[in-house]
């Protein structure tokens, strides 16, 4: 049995082809593409893979591309796209939110993947994980794994944007972090990266104060590398949690 996970965000869509739906399952063939020119993937990269035995994936992007993957599927191999919507509870998670199923799809497998990250490695602690992509997700899960909330702050490009549509003459390029920016383009991405790292901050105090617990920080997303070094705490980076996540549902739904 082979299983393909896929997680679609706001800008590319990522697959992984694994050798079963199971934890710490063996990757066979993954890859990424564009949402512009996800139309390739039944022509490209999907041409040559054996059909999988089963599909899950997590979408942000809506169901316009929901419909264009599904409709790939169907040209290459006779298996059903499935994709995950946030629930009360599911692979030994809680859903905290005031209304579970509006929680982003994303944001609720990355808990499910940093919650089972985190038990793999020892006994069970509070979580906190940070996604840092084209919006940033701070999350806190007790130790229980009981998600109590968390935050969605602008990554740093709409961040940039925001500033440079709302303030006049100011198109600068991309600078450097520093602590004493004395330029117009270091005082921006300075600023954009200790506005995430504070919130994450304020997140790390509410979590430690509510447990009375160190918890486990992870931080993983496409940026997450360049935010980890400006971080007041020490972060594992994990790749592909959405993807482990995912593997850990496909594991009770398709037992």
């Amino acid at each position: 049995m082979t299983f393909l996970a896929i997680d679609v965000g706001n800008t590319r869509l990522k697959w992984a082809l694994f050798d079963q739906a199971a934890p710490r399952a063996a990757l066979l063939a993954h890859g990424v593409e564009f949402l512009d020119h996800i139309e390739r993937l039944a022509e490209g990269s999907w041409a040559q893979l054996s059909p999988p035995t089963h599909m899950l994936g997590c979408v942000v992007a809506g169901d316009a591309v929901k419909r264009r993957v599904a409709e790939q599927m169907e040209e290459l191999w006779d298996v059903p796209a499935r994709w995950v919507v946030s629930q009360a509870e599911e692979a030994g998670v809680v859903n905290g939110y005031d209304h579970p199923t509006r929680l982003g799809a994303d944001r609720w497998v990355a808990m499910i993947g940093a919650r089972h990250h985190v038990l793999a490695q020892g006994p069970a602690r509070p979580v906190l994980l940070v996604m840092v992509g084209t919006a940033v997700t701070v999350e806190a899960l007790d130790a229980s794994g009981r998600f109590l909330g968390g935050f969605i702050l602008p990554g740093h490009g709409i961040m940039l944007r925001a500033l440079e549509s709302g303030t006049a003459g100011l198109h600068v390029p991309t600078g450097e972090v520093r602590p004493f920016p004395a330029n117009t383009s270091d005082a921006l991405t300075s600023g954009g990266t200790y506005a995430i790292a504070g919130a994450v901050e304020c997140m790390y105090q509410h979590l430690r104060q509510h447990c009375q617990e160190e918890p486990a920080c992870i931080m993983t997303g496409g940026a997450g590398w360049k935010m980890a070094p400006t971080m007041t705490r020490q972060f594992e980076l994990v790749d592909n949690l959405i993807f482990d996540g995912l593997l850990e549902i496909a594991a009770r739904r398709f037992a």
